[in-house]
C-alpha cells in the first residue's frame, strides 16, 4: 500500500491549491481517504475525508466551505482543492487510509492507517 501526496506549493493569501494524493496498492472503492494538517508546532489534525460506500464527506470547522474533497476511482487519486487559503493553512498536508468512516470518529487520528510522506503548504505574501 502507498499513499503519494502532490500539489503543495507556495502561494500568496487567498490563493487556491490543489492537493492529490495518489493510491496504489489498494482499490480505492473499499477505502475511505482522508486529509490533514500539521501547522508548525502543532499537532496533526484532521481537516477532510470521503467515505467508501455513500461518498459522503466531512471537513473540519477551519476548512468548511474553502475547501472540497473528491475522489477519481479511474486515477486511484483523492483530491483536496484549498480556495481562499489563509496564513494559518501553512504546513504539511498528509492523506491516509482506512476501510471505514464515520461522522463521529472521521477525525480521530489513531483511527487511520497507512499514511503519505506529505506535501508542504506555505501561504505567505
Amino acid at each position: 500500500v502507498q499513499l503519494v501526496e502532490s500539489g503543495g506549493g507556495l502561494v500568496q493569501p487567498g490563493g487556491s491549491l490543489r492537493l492529490s494524493c495518489v493510491t496504489s496498492g489498494i482499490r480505492l472503492d473499499y477505502y475511505a481517504i482522508g486529509w490533514f494538517h500539521e501547522a508548525p508546532g502543532k499537532e496533526r489534525e484532521a481537516v477532510s475525508c470521503i467515505s467508501t460506500t455513500d461518498e459522503s464527506t466531512y471537513y473540519s470547522d477551519s476548512v468548511k466551505g474553502r475547501f472540497t474533497i473528491s475522489r477519481d476511482r479511474a486515477k486511484n487519486t483523492v483530491y483536496l482543492q484549498m480556495n481562499s487559503l489563509k496564513s494559518e493553512d501553512t504546513g504539511i498536508f498528509y492523506c491516509a487510509m482506512r476501510p471505514r468512516v464515520s461522522s463521529d470518529t472521521w477525525d480521530v487520528l489513531p483511527r487511520w492507517e497507512d499514511w503519505g510522506q506529505g506535501t508542504q503548504v506555505t501561504v505567505s505574501s
